[in-house]
């Protein structure tokens, strides 16, 4: 597919095969094959020999999390070559995409978000000059687009007034319309070469994946320790387990660095279980 040999919709089909990505590994044949050829005799972590898996030390992104920072990669290049969007037709892909929630304006001062009173009339006042009246005032979208391509960073601009129309009803101010738009465009200028970079680089993790490249034998309990609790067995007492971050276990720290340690799980246990009790956890 690097070469052009395939086309980027075929080497998908022929790849995940119908099914849902990160379901494929231990369920090929291969896979299956192979697994008992490269499982040591016991755990290379604690040397246990009880229920010896097959321990992977990194796993493959996803492709949409490739796809994401390729997409992202795109978009940049497109800006710096691109910085300027013409008015007329940023003004038409703000009106199509996103609905208009205005900001209330105090008709006196134009101070934003005037107090609305329930009971009292007149209905609003303003918290700034203090002017009390009945009917808000706010800016036309395009009064906003003018303010905007005048300054960007403006006070008037910076609301998050524009909900987009899609099913995620994102709240966005024009400078994120604006970069929205502009990803937009490069996606649909350079789609094709964005997936088929993201497809790529998955391609190549996940061969690493299935290659068993970064993987070790391990016992159940350590594999557990790894993958799900992120703790691996200390390199210096080989019995208790730490956290993948830490050099060490807590029993081997230093007395001072130990006595910290503790103090600080002990008064996160106090804290979360005030929390338990108060009904805030």
């Amino acid at each position: 597919m690097a070469n052009g040999e395939i086309q980027l919709e075929l080497a998908k089909s022929q790849f995940w095969g119908g099914l849902k990505e990160g379901q494929r590994s231990w369920n090929t044949k291969d896979w299956q094959e192979r697994r008992p050829k490269f499982l040591k005799d016991k755990c290379e972590i604690c040397s246990g020999t009880e229920t010896l898996t097959i321990q992977h030390l990194s796993h493959p992104r996803k492709y949409s999390e490739y796809l994401r920072e390729i997409t992202r990669k795109y978009t940049k290049d497109h800006i710096d070559t691109n910085p300027e969007i013409n008015k007329s037709e940023f003004t038409d892909y703000v009106l199509k995409n996103h609905d208009y929630i205005p900001v209330l304006l105090c008709p006196n001062c134009m101070s934003k978000n005037p107090s609305e009173r329930v009971r009292k009339t007149p209905k609003y006042r303003c918290a700034d000059c203090k002017h009390e009246f009945d009917e808000a005032i706010y800016r036309s979208v395009n009064e906003l687009i003018s303010i905007f391509y005048e300054n960007e960073d403006a006070y008037e601009v910076v609301d998050k007034c524009f909900v987009s129309k899609d099913k995620w009803r994102n709240k966005n101010n024009l400078s994120s319309v604006k970069y929205w738009m502009q990803r937009e465009c490069a996606k649909n200028k350079d789609s094709e070469t964005i997936e088929k970079e993201a497809f790529l680089l998955h391609l190549d993790d996940c061969i690493k994946y299935l290659s068993f490249e970064d993987a070790i034998t391990a016992c159940k309990k350590c594999a557990y320790n790894f993958d799900i609790k992120k703790m691996e067995l200390c390199p210096k007492c080989k019995q208790h387990y730490k956290g993948i971050q830490y050099p060490t276990c807590i029993d081997c720290l230093p007395e001072d660095k130990r006595k910290a340690a503790l103090e600080s799980i002990q008064f996160g246990k106090e804290w979360h279980e005030m929390h338990k009790t108060l009904g805030i956890d």
